[in-house]
């Protein structure tokens, strides 16, 4: 099978794969339809038919259907930041919250939420609107030029330098937010433990369109990049002598993959190890080349997050499971293996 054959095969399984696992997630749920299934809820919907409840109106399209479209989006974008971070890196441990910049997208997330009321009235009016996710994004973004200025010395990027600076932002961060806890009101320390944990419930389509404009931005960027990624591979003298333009590339990729993470944490919380998980997996099916990695990492890290999120919402029913504890439940082994598996190189 040709290469390009071999990823259009992969990818319409992995299409396929989500399919069924939106179709059972749209079907995981406490709410009654009144004996009616909900895809035949949702179909009625669409097509405007009368008859239909305020309720069921509401909860097929304004809360699971619009919640798993952000699963889709949130994980897709978090799993192809792990591995577009990676392949710049060359280490299977730069995923943003590894390397702090999920940290970073919090404490600022978190500092907008208690302390932007005293200066939100001075701003713009679209600023206001969307101050939350500014201030992840520039967490994030802050974040990153950190961690590569310290971690990285003569064109090489230590891998060592690069853990310990995030688990520097992440104590850093840490602490401001316990701060900020203490002195918050009641409905922000409700806002504050949601991005702790991490929880797509507060999903809407208003959000849900903020992120399909960042992925679609992002993926034009990044996902023609899997050649590059590979140059990147032997070395960056290597790559440059490739024709890769070296710093345009690693800029490209810091500021996208900070947009996305920033983005993703404000309309969800600190959902960790997404960008760990499906890089891993892929690259042991794969190896490490990017232009399968980059591509099937968009949709695996939809259907692992999806697949997260259902049962996050199945198996403490009514209540649900904040999706963080799944995903870092998943991440840590693999975390513990990826260490074991190159603790000579680190």
């Amino acid at each position: 099978m040709k290469t390009q054959s071999k990823l259009y095969f992969y990818l319409t399984i992995s299409t396929v794969l989500l399919v069924i696992i939106a179709v059972l997630a749209l079907n995981t749920g406490v709410y009654d339809f009144g004996g009616n299934s909900p895809f035949k809820v949702l179909w009625q919907y669409i097509k405007g038919e009368p008859g239909l409840s305020l309720s069921d109106k509401y909860v097929i399209w304004d809360v699971r259907a619009a919640r798993i479209i952000m699963a889709i989006l949130i994980g897709s974008m978090l799993a192809v930041s792990g591995t577009s971070l990676q392949g710049l890196f060359k280490n299977p441990l730069a995923t943003g919250d590894l390397i702090g910049l999920t940290s970073g997208a919090t404490l600022l997330a978190a500092i907008a939420i208690v302390l932007g009321g005293h200066f939100k009235q001075y701003l713009p009016e679209a600023v206001q609107f969307s101050l939350v996710g500014i201030s992840a994004f520039i967490g994030s973004f802050l974040s990153m030029m950190l961690v590569y200025k310290i971690s990285t010395s003569g064109g090489k990027t230590n891998v060592v330098m690069m853990l310990l600076t995030g688990v520097a932002i992440t104590a850093i961060g840490f602490s401001i937010t316990g701060f900020l806890i203490y002195i918050s009101k009641d409905e922000q320390l409700r806002d504050l433990t949601f991005w702790n944990l991490g929880s797509l419930a507060a999903a809407t389509w208003t959000k849900n369109s903020i992120l399909a404009i960042v992925l679609i931005i992002s993926y034009i960027i990044l996902l023609p990049k899997g050649k590059a990624l590979n140059a990147m591979m032997l070395g960056e003298k290597d790559a440059q002598h490739l024709g890769i333009n070296v710093e345009r590339l690693k800029k490209q990729i810091i500021i996208t993959v900070a947009l996305m993470v920033g983005t993703c944490v404000a309309f969800s919380g600190t959902i960790g190890f997404v960008g760990l998980i499906v890089p891993y997996i892929l690259r042991l099916l794969f190896k490490s080349d990017y232009t399968f990695i980059l591509p099937l990492s968009a949709l695996c890290g939809s259907i692992l997050l999806l697949t997260a999120d259902t049962f996050s919402r199945s198996i403490v029913e009514p209540s649900e499971l904040p999706i963080g504890i799944l995903t870092a439940l998943m991440g840590g082994p693999i975390f513990i293996a990826i260490l074991v598996k190159f603790k000579k190189s680190l």
